[in-house]
């Protein structure tokens, strides 16, 4: 198989860290029900946390890494629930498949929204994006904010949304895992989720590194 160039390390040090890492986590996991593809992601999850539970919290929609290289290949944006996503992204690799990320959770409009409303400002955020025409399509990719998964789900049952991928992995207590639960029941928009609390925009960015390996792999 041909080695891949763009989304691998910059340096040949930094390769053989990454590889090596690999082949530990590999060694390591023992058994797995995933797939070759999803195993790519979910070893890179692994591999960003240093946290083996992750085989078997992450689940995929039949249909999740199909759609997300279909949506890299095509260059769809990546909408955000936080900047920590957008910046942990490697711009390069982005910028070679024409995929843009987006975020709004700071913006001033969708701060005063938010308390005008008093909801909160990952709500508006995402609301925000689907006024500009760009949640359709998309990537979305959630790694703090339950509240703005929600949102999503609703926009997808009430309003037919239609993103292309759900990277859904908020951490933390409240709505956390909930939000992950509502995502994992819908049948007609691919999603990958990390089951219960653990999640993280650093997990986010692992599955989606993977997905870009994968579609880099692809294009060959």
């Amino acid at each position: 198989m041909q080695q891949n160039s763009v989304t691998e390390q910059m340096t040949q040090a930094g390769q053989k860290i990454e590889h090596d890492s690999f082949a530990i986590v590999d060694q390591e996991v023992g058994t797995h029900k995933y797939s070759a593809e999803e195993w790519n992601i979910v070893r890179r999850m692994i591999h960003a946390t240093a946290d083996f539970e992750f085989n078997g919290l992450t689940r995929f929609h039949p249909e999740a890494v199909s759609a997300g290289l279909k949506a890299i290949s095509q260059g769809s944006h990546i909408i955000a629930d936080v900047e920590m996503i957008c910046v942990g992204l490697s711009k390069p690799r982005l910028s070679h498949f024409g995929v843009t990320t987006h975020h709004y959770i700071s913006d001033a409009d969708v701060i005063t929204q938010a308390k005008a409303e008093n909801t909160t400002r990952a709500v508006q955020a995402m609301r925000k994006a689907q006024r500009l025409g760009l949640l359709d399509n998309s990537i979305v990719a959630v790694g703090n904010a339950p509240t703005a998964l929600l949102e999503v789900v609703r926009m997808i049952k009430e309003e037919g949304l239609r993103p292309a991928l759900i990277v859904g992995m908020p951490v933390g207590f409240v709505s956390a895992a909930e939000s992950k639960d509502e995502t994992a029941l819908l049948q007609d928009i691919p999603w990958i989720i990390t089951q219960g609390r653990k999640g993280g925009s650093t997990l986010v960015v692992a599955a989606i590194h993977a997905l870009l390996a994968l579609a880099e792999q692809a294009s060959k």
